[in-house]
């Protein structure tokens, strides 16, 4: 026999009750679709220079569980949530203008449950579908010449300053009669400028970016849902073994981000903090093993989750 106080907030119809929950679960519904998660990845070496016509294909299977930190002035309680994802990707680099530049596409298929209490009475969310394409250009700067592979196994290390645009669109499993939802509806951008300083086997490296949202204009109860942009700070300090074996230790800190859903604005500003360790482990010449282990060091406002993840990449390089 069901449980009479267990409910599924995945849709209902908009009773002045329903727009109560509206008002007050709001903060919610940047769980999965939001790059709020997207700011909590950890991204050691993302700048590091690579020779030009490289191409990888990577697969990767992720678990995130942790619980939810609100506005503690709302009617909600104990929410907590477990998010598994297989990921696909595909990236090459490229010459641009005597620099070496990259592209890369990602696409996340999640299975996710969150849990909560909303007025004392439990609710109960699930989700599975494809989660929204996430796709990166990236191009040095400065110490990322094009050079080939050949060339480049003969260089010697020097700093390296790059910047890149990570475009999320709105291709994600969304339903506008439900709050919660795999993807968001809407375009994100993320432009970012990334250092990195090599010292014989360790690797040093700042990245800073502000995440940019257009607005969800069918949100849940037909309403528009805006977001101010947020802004990321990582840190990295790695140690190479020996080519391909290395391992990272890293640092996030990511700030705004406030919602506003039908012209109320929210107290759901965020300023969190992350830390973690990222490792690649090579299998064969041309693959390897990426792991990853990350949690939440101090939480405003957001998901306070702790993540881990494999994944397994594949390269080769025009002859």
């Amino acid at each position: 026999m069901a449980n009479p106080s267990r409910h599924d907030l995945s849709s209902a119809p908009v009773t002045c009750d329903v727009a109560v929950i509206l008002r007050t679960l709001a903060l919610l519904a940047f769980l999965l679709a939001s790059p709020e998660l997207c700011a909590q990845q950890l991204e050691p070496r993302a700048y590091s220079p690579n020779p030009v016509g490289s191409h990888f294909v990577v697969v990767g299977l992720g678990e995130s569980s942790g619980g939810v930190a609100l506005d503690p002035s709302l009617p909600i309680e104990n929410v907590r949530g477990t998010t598994d994802v297989a990921l696909a990707g595909y990236g090459q680099t490229f010459g641009l203008f005597g620099r070496v530049a990259s592209l890369a596409l990602v696409l996340p298929y999640a299975n996710a449950a969150f849990d909560g209490d909303v007025f004392e009475t439990a609710h109960h969310v699930t989700r599975n579908g494809f989660g929204d394409l996430s796709m990166r250009f990236a191009v040095g700067l400065l110490g990322s010449p094009a050079v080939s592979l050949a060339e480049f196994m003969h260089r010697k290390p020097a700093p390296a300053l790059g910047v890149s645009v990570v475009a999320v669109a709105p291709t994600g499993q969304y339903f506008p009669d439900k709050l919660i939802n795999l993807g968001g509806n809407r375009w994100s951008f993320k432009p970012e400028v990334g250092f990195t300083w090599p010292a014989g086997a360790w690797d040093f490296e700042l990245t800073a970016g502000i995440w940019f949202f257009m607005d969800n204009e069918d949100f849940f109860g037909g309403v528009v849902r805006e977001q101010e942009p947020l802004t990321t700070t990582q840190a990295h300090v790695s140690y190479t073994f020996r080519p391909r074996l290395w391992l990272a230790a890293s640092w996030t800190y990511y700030t705004g981000g406030r919602t506003t859903v039908d012209s109320v604005r929210h107290a759901d500003w965020q300023s969190n903090q992350r830390y973690g360790i990222t490792g690649s482990v090579p299998l064969w010449r041309t693959q390897s093993l990426k792991f990853s282990w990350s949690k939440g060091a101090a939480t405003r406002i957001g998901s306070d989750f702790t993540t881990y993840s494999l994944a397994w990449q594949i390269g080769w390089f025009n002859k």
